[in-house]
């Protein structure tokens, strides 16, 4: 890997141009001059990684990061959330609960850690079942994809868990699949791109030819690929890296030396 934890990131930054020009096919241009940038879903992703290393309050952290970068594209709710004196949790089961959690995925040691760790993250926004439960199910496959699971072993395991209808193809889903925000409407397709792949960038190619919320998925499938195949490709790494915050990549570095480096 390259001493960043990027999966989830890139995905967002290849995926942010195609949200609005669907693709049906894998092959498209990565990067899109400045049209590629990162949004929400890598915001919120350096969020929950700075909470993690520091133990922080979660919600100052959110609203701190959102607050300060305010131009990531929120959802509405999410945007009310951010600017309110006393934010509660809206209920909601949008995929904003599954897009931020990659980091959770590498900062236990156990299964049992990384979903109570993922329903704490989702909960205080998304706190619907549904929003807890993609949250956990992304962290789940991440944890298992780092520690050596088997691709069968994470589908039968989020099948099992989440109820998650997993045993379809990329293909057969391109022949319906409309946008969707939520996280029933767009993890598991997120993370049958992942299944479906040969290695990082395959992955990232399938989950925004599936003609969806194409940063998001990207993002969901791209924290999983990252875990699984261990590698970004630098082309992508460095590529992406050009288009953040050097605090990004400050957080996300730390991250990495802190909770990556040693479980590879």
């Amino acid at each position: 890997m390259n001493n960043i934890l990027l999966g989830a990131i890139a995905g967002d930054v290849i995926g942010s141009y195609y949200e609005f020009c669907p693709v049906n096919t894998v092959d498209f241009r990565l990067y899109n001059d400045t049209s590629s940038r990162f949004t929400d879903d890598t915001v919120m992703t350096v969020a929950t990684a700075d909470w993690l290393l520091t133990g922080d309050s979660l919600l100052g952290i959110m609203q701190d990061y959102g607050n300060r970068y305010p131009n990531a594209g929120y959802g509405g709710y999410f945007y009310q959330w951010l600017t309110a004196y006393d934010p509660q949790p809206y209920n909601s089961f949008g995929n904003g609960s599954a897009m931020r959690v990659s980091p959770v995925g590498w900062a236990f040691d156990t299964l049992e850690e990384t979903l109570a760790a993922a329903k704490q993250n989702a909960e205080i926004t998304h706190n619907h079942p549904e929003g807890i439960k993609g949250a956990q199910a992304v962290a789940s496959a991440i944890f298992m994809a780092h520690t050596g699971r088997t691709k069968q072993e994470i589908k039968d395991y989020i099948k099992t868990e989440f109820g998650y209808d997993l045993d379809r193809t990329c293909e057969e889903i391109r022949e319906y699949y409309q946008f969707d925000e939520t996280c029933q409407g767009s993890v598991p397709e997120s993370i049958i791109a992942f299944l479906e792949s040969t290695d990082y960038e395959n992955a990232i190619r399938l989950s925004i030819s599936l003609n969806g919320d194409a940063d998001t998925m990207a993002a969901i499938t791209g924290g999983i690929a990252e875990a699984y195949y261990k590698d970004i490709p630098r082309h992508i790494a460095e590529e992406t890296q050009k288009r953040l915050p050097e605090e990004f990549i400050s957080i996300m570095r730390q991250f990495y030396k802190k909770f990556v480096e040693h479980r590879l």
